[in-house]
């Protein structure tokens, strides 16, 4: 179901999946109300009542700051749309039950990522008129666009802020960065944020095409997107002869930030590259390492581009194992978002895993028993997944790729443990998905971090075959399409009430009707406890978690869109889409 998008209808008491859901698979639904006993609920269809029974009080939801009880259906088997809920005197908002709903969602998820390319036009072919644009960043752009970009300059003229971000670093060497993808709704391209989603996209072609058949022409399609994004980033890796040379730069980015809107061929800032960073270099080996194993049979000559790099990053970050990205936003306008991470201890598990998986050599399985992420160390992998954290990359990887790895049946139990310990958190959740911030606050992104562990659920599925992973995977998936405190699908395109005004400079319909909305398919950050822009936080500042979230522009905090969060919303559809049709 996917009428025009936001529209406006009153919010439901019944909270569910506005999509709809798989037949056979348990539908569930979140009723809001005070009543302190249980209540009686039908499904409906037509004027017929195709199940009953009664509600499960929940009391207090604090995360939501809403009473609420659970509806708890089962698995439903007529396909068609028009399904509702009815119950204390409320109706849901109608979804379809039918095996193929998903399908259209993988394809417009990973659509979304051709929309966000660097340096290349985009044709009306790609998702219509109204999302063509020129090239961005290209020869013919202001300063040359991303053909030739020189280092940072050291000091005050870097900035213009008084402050050297890199204590003296600077470098001679001039790149030719262009293509790869705008990580979100600015112009600014970060290897490490593009390093998970481009491993995320590749896991789609390995382990998650292990697990259900894809739907028809994304295998082609996610092919063609990973190479893009790889391509960028071995051209982001520092020359022979420079110093750092093997290391690869941070990002490239503007020197200030643009205005809303401001389309990527209009963008009149001079363009730099940041210092080189052992993270990135890591992030490197790991996605090279993958993307060679993954697309060697489809581009020999280009997985050995991908291996060679990936060795050299490797070695590049054992030789300089510690050189951090500031925080830039130390800056008064930094024109470009800092993603500064100084534990690398998962960016070295993932890296050695992805190099052992492909190589079979003993140097890299060393370094992989030696990382404390690793069976038997003190850091548990799957504790957060995100750009920062990727340690579970690895994890998933070594679980779910044959390898002559003696430890692999244990790899394996531990990812379906993992798993497991989704599934009881979720079980407290009424609103049924798998996130439970200790503290009650929800992290900047949290649908980007419960897309993540509805990935590792439908990873241990591959593993497990076991449909409470499968279940779990579906129900949690439902928050994000309005089973939520908010009762909004948090997926452009996709629900009856559907948000479209994620923060983006060339999606700004908002600003100016000319453009348009975010494209089908793509996910909204969502909720953010810290409300940490001036229209969120005046907006809905303080309030409990669910509520944390305004479908604005200008709500950067709570409202971004990026590859990192769409990423894994490939994989979950994907899985949806062949949950039917396991492969196990």
């Amino acid at each position: 179901m996917r009428p025009g998008p936001g529209a406006s209808a009153p919010v439901p008491r019944v909270r569910a999946n506005q999509v709809g859901h798989l037949p056979g698979v348990p539908v569930a639904a979140t009723l809001v109300t005070d009543a302190r006993t249980p209540v009686p609920w039908r499904l409906e269809r037509a004027g017929r009542t195709l199940a009953q029974g009664l509600s499960t009080p929940r009391g207090h939801d604090p995360s939501a700051g809403l009473d609420v009880h659970t509806l708890e259906v089962g698995p439903v088997t007529e396909v068609g749309e028009g399904f509702t809920l009815v119950a204390d005197g409320a109706t849901s908002d109608p979804f379809a039950v039918g095996a193929h709903l998903y399908a259209p969602l993988a394809a417009d998820a990973l659509r979304f990522f051709h929309l966000q390319r660097s340096g290349t036009p985009i044709g009306p072919e790609v998702a219509g008129p109204r999302y063509a644009r020129p090239a961005g960043h290209v020869v013919s752009s202001p300063h040359g666009g991303d053909t030739h970009v020189a280092c940072l300059p050291a000091g005050r003229a870097a900035t213009r802020d008084g402050v050297d971000l890199y204590d003296g670093w600077t470098d001679t060497h001039v790149l030719d960065v262009s293509g790869g993808w705008y990580d979100a709704g600015d112009h600014g391209k970060y290897v490490v944020n593009g390093g998970i989603a481009v491993a995320q996209l590749l896991g789609t072609l390995e382990w998650v095409a292990a697990t259900v058949e894809l739907p028809a022409g994304l295998e082609d399609a996610l092919r063609d997107e990973v190479r893009w994004e790889l391509g960028w980033m071995l051209r982001m890796q520092v020359p022979a002869g420079s110093r750092f040379a093997g290391l690869v730069h941070h990002k490239v980015g503007d020197e200030r930030w643009t205005p809303i809107p401001t389309l990527p061929h209009q963008d009149p800032q001079p363009r730099w590259l940041h210092r080189p960073s052992t993270a990135a270099a890591l992030n490197l080996a790991a996605v090279a390492a993958q993307g060679a194993r993954v697309l060697g049979d489809h581009d020999a000559a280009f997985a050995g581009q991908l291996l060679a790099a990936a060795r050299t990053a490797y070695d590049a970050a054992l030789r300089t194992p510690d050189l951090y990205a500031p925080d830039t936003n130390v800056l008064e306008n930094p024109g470009s978002g800092p993603y500064d991470d100084v534990d690398l201890d998962d960016e070295r598990y993932w890296a050695a895993a992805e190099l052992y998986l492909t190589t079979g050599e003993g140097r890299y399985l060393v370094d992989l028993r030696a990382n404390p992420f690793h069976l038997g160390g003190d850091r548990d992998p799957f504790a957060v997944l995100d750009w920062q954290r990727v340690a579970a990359l690895g994890r998933i990887s070594l679980a779910r790729v044959p390898s002559p790895l003696p430890e692999a049946p244990d790899v394996r139990a531990a990812l379906v443990a993992a798993a497991d310990a989704l599934v009881v958190i979720q079980a407290d959740q009424p609103f049924g998905h798998p996130y439970a911030p200790a503290d009650d606050r929800y992290d900047w992104g949290s649908n980007g971090l419960l897309l993540n562990h509805l990935t590792v659920l439908g990873a241990a599925w591959g593993v497990s075959g076991d449909v409470r992973h499968r279940d779990a995977l579906a129900e949690g998936a439902g928050y994000l399409f309005g089973r939520n405190a908010l009762g909004l699908s948090y997926v452009t395109g996709y629900g009856t009430r559907d948000v479209h005004r994620q923060h983006s400079r060339w999606y700004a319909q908002q600003v100016d009707p000319t453009l348009p909305p975010p494209p089908p398919g793509t996910v909204s950050g969502g909720p953010n406890s810290a409300t940490p822009d001036p229209v969120s936080s005046g907006a809905v500042g303080g309030r409990p978690a669910q509520q944390c979230y305004v479908d604005d522009i200008g709500a950067w905090g709570v409202n971004e869109l990026t590859v990192n969060w769409n990423a894994p919303l490939v994989q979950v559809a994907a899985l949806l889409a062949g949950a039917l049709t396991p492969r196990r």
